[in-house]
């Protein structure tokens, strides 16, 4: 959960804690993003495409997670 001590990170689409996080320059101006993502891209492209694939597999789980929990306070609201 996101707090004053996290930053978004635009590249991984998470929020991590700050001395995680650099500020990097981009077209669009400065950005947010963590010091894993900054290192993967120094890596071959397989690395980088497994590293792609385990961020968007974590962010695939925390969101069924919480469409999960979302469906189960639904139910007990609606007194299922």
């Amino acid at each position: 959960m996101p707090s004053s001590e996290t930053i978004y990170c635009y590249h991984c689409a998470r929020h991590h804690p700050r001395q995680e996080m650099r500020q990097i320059e981009t077209k669009g101006g400065k950005k947010w993003r963590c010091i894993q993502s900054i290192q993967a891209t120094k890596k071959s492209s397989a690395q980088r495409d497994a590293f792609g694939k385990a961020v968007s597999a974590i962010n695939s789980s925390e969101n069924q997670a919480r469409v999960k929990s979302r469906l189960i306070a639904e139910r007990l609201l609606a007194g299922r």
